[in-house]
């Protein structure tokens, strides 16, 4: 067998099949664009969108209030004296990565599926990831109070420290560093970043079917991208002194279980056979489908014309089996043999 042959066993896999985006058959059975069920999709979950404005309302408020303010003695100062720095990621800059960043590859993929349920259930999921995420770390910050890693300058800018008599800090900096120098835990930054980018990734694993037995490995290279990123954004929190490595950790936890929660409410799970598309498109496609089917219609006449036609051979087969069992009771005979009741029951079961 020539070298040729054996690799014909083994056939090159396709690179653009590998990462195919679009699904084929039941993907292409029902179209819904925002013009023909956007308006009916959005006035369908008015009360979700409400309920995002609370949390936006929420979240202003916790942001607003001032923390916790937690003892702070001078023998904690030993972890608290690393040096303030400029953050390295600006907080505006959370926003555009961690929002708009997925909501213009849900507006690409719109573009070309022209699914209308998964353009709003993708935003409207990915909305409830970062808000609810910020409202409960905002919480948590409040309620916890941890200092910053650079707590000490921002409560003494000019190095001299001073306690009250209970050994507490009495601190003359600025009101609004020293009200952040209280919110160490957990790390803002890294939910927001964590529910954001998390949920990009559970939601393109889906589109390019990461998790369909195939074993086309490459495919985690683009999942595990925006999870680098979001990383990365953690590390540089860590590199800034402005939170602890335990922050850290439990932002990007938070982050990342609510993006899952959000995702699983409007998705299947990424390694589903459906995983690519949401659940409502798949109830649109049924309802369609039971929409076409064709009905018949109720002909009494002929039901009528059926039922008198039944009745018929049923009278005729109840008439010769009556015969015929009258026949082989009596015993009576043909000539000088007894008849055979096969012999009489086969001519009637024929004529039936």
């Amino acid at each position: 067998m020539g070298f040729r042959n054996m690799l014909s066993f083994c056939p090159s896999p396709n690179f653009r099949n590998m990462f195919q985006v679009v699904p084929n058959g039941l993907e292409l059975e029902c179209q819904h664009t925002i013009k023909s069920h956007g308006g009916q999709l959005a006035r369908n979950h008015k009360h979700d969108w409400l309920i995002l404005l609370l949390l936006v309302v929420i979240e202003i408020v916790l942001n607003v209030i001032n923390p916790f303010y937690r003892f702070v003695g001078e023998d904690m100062m030993t972890d608290l004296k690393y040096p303030m720095k400029d953050n390295t990621v600006p907080v505006w800059a959370v926003p555009f990565y961690a929002v708009l960043l997925p909501i213009a590859i849900f507006l690409l993929y719109y573009l070309r599926r022209r699914d209308v349920y998964d353009l709003h259930h993708s935003i409207l999921g990915l909305l409830f990831a970062v808000l609810i995420t910020g409202v409960l770390t905002d919480a948590i910050k409040d309620a916890v109070g941890r200092p910053r890693p650079d707590f000490f300058w921002r409560c003494f800018p000019d190095g001299r420290d001073e306690y009250d008599q209970w050994g507490n800090v009495v601190c003359h900096g600025k009101a609004s560093d020293i009200k952040e120098g209280h919110k160490s835990f957990p790390s803002g930054h890294t939910s927001w970043s964590f529910a954001g980018l998390g949920f990009l990734a559970l939601y393109l694993s889906g589109k390019i079917k990461c998790f369909d037995r195939r074993g086309h490995v490459a495919k985690l290279c683009i999942i595990f991208l925006p999870i680098l990123a979001a990383c990365l954004v953690g590390v540089s929190r860590v590199d800034d002194y402005w939170h602890h490595w335990q922050d850290v950790f439990a932002g990007g936890l938070l982050g990342l279980v609510v993006a899952s929660f959000c995702y699983l409410q409007f998705f299947p799970p990424p390694y589903d056979t459906e995983g690519w598309g949401p659940y409502a498109y798949f109830r649109a496609v049924e309802e369609s489908r039971s929409n076409s089917r064709p009905v018949q219609p109720w002909d009494g006449t002929s039901m009528q014309g059926i039922n008198r036609e039944q009745t018929a051979v049923n009278s005729i087969v109840d008439h010769n089996l009556d015969s015929t069992f009258d026949a082989m009771e009596s015993g009576r005979r043909f000539g000088n043999k007894r008849e055979n009741p096969l012999q009489i029951t086969a001519p009637l079961l024929g004529s039936m």
